[in-house]
């Protein structure tokens, strides 16, 4: 089964109240996004705010996106981040995931240290090992995979998600014969064009059918990559998770809440938020229906 082909979207997490994630909360949001033809989603990455949120949060609210997907898309994809300070801790959230129903695993190399190409290998060999696909994830936000600790991991990988925005990274990943994403919004179209099995960009929770056409048969891809870096202009007027759920929550989708010590965006960046996407409209997730 190809867990990374065409549009994985990179879910935000829509939350009760700051930092509770919430199934319920979420309906309109997933239900939006499999209208719009959506088949694959991933969890609690670093659009949907996963390292800020406990493991103890986290278990039923994917257990309950899960159920749901299902329902929507019966042929769809869950994919959970994993990520963590530790490998225990990242095992820990990885049986969460597995015992929530989730069709695979994303995990960058542990946080906050640097470590060795071996200590990456042995990262992701632990995580092999509780039965679920597992998917490195390549973020400069975090923590990077060198050619070395890719190549070495390879042995215990369904695939990459790469968002380092390195075309040479991106080949080399490339070469390895297994799946690879794009999640470098600025690169979606060059990556297509070098053969990437798939795009995971953070605009697609608003844009998503903008994603899906980048990916089908005979795309402009310039004019696409075009509309899609106008749409990360949004983060020059507030960077992050906070603008793109201002966003949502003003198409009924998602409340505004966030993890602490995210903080909601203010009423005027809301304001300059809406006026300069206005012209994105026809490209922007359905708002939700009055029912």
């Amino acid at each position: 089964m190809s867990l990374l082909s065409g549009v994985v979207v990179p879910l935000v997490t829509p939350m009760s109240e700051p930092g509770v994630p919430s199934a319920e909360a979420a309906e309109k949001f997933l239900a939006a996004m499999a209208s719009v033809g959506v088949r694959r989603l991933m969890l609690l990455g670093s659009n949907g705010e996963g390292p800020l949120i406990p493991a103890e949060a986290s278990g039923d609210f994917t257990a309950g996106v899960v159920k749901r997907w299902r329902d929507l898309v019966p042929d769809g994809t869950i994919l959970v981040n994993v990520t963590a300070p530790g490998t225990a801790e990242a095992e820990r959230r990885t049986d969460d995931a597995a015992a929530a129903g989730a069709d695979a695993i994303v995990s960058s190399p542990p946080t906050f240290f640097k470590h060795r190409a071996d200590e990456v290998v042995a990262h992701f060999a632990a995580l092999s090992r509780h039965g679920l696909p597992v998917i490195a994830y390549n973020t400069p936000r975090s923590t990077l995979l060198t050619q070395e600790s890719a190549g070495g991991a390879k042995p215990y990988l369904t695939g990459v998600k790469d968002s380092s925005g390195d075309p040479d990274m991106l080949r080399y990943l490339l070469s390895l014969g297994i799946e690879v994403s794009q999640g470098d919004e600025q690169g979606l179209a060059d990556a297509v064009r070098a053969g990437a099995h798939g795009i995971t960009p953070g605009i697609a929770n608003l844009a998503p059918g903008l994603a899906l056409q980048m990916v089908a048969p005979g795309a402009d891809l310039d004019h696409l990559q075009e509309l899609s870096t106008a749409l990360t202009k949004i983060h020059t007027v507030r960077p992050g998770v906070p603008t793109v759920k201002a966003l949502l929550n003003t198409r009924g989708l998602c409340p505004p809440h966030c993890a602490p010590p995210l903080a909601p965006c203010t009423a005027d960046e809301v304001r300059h938020l809406t006026d300069l996407i206005a012209p994105l409209e026809q490209h922007l997730i359905p708002r939700a229906t009055s029912s």
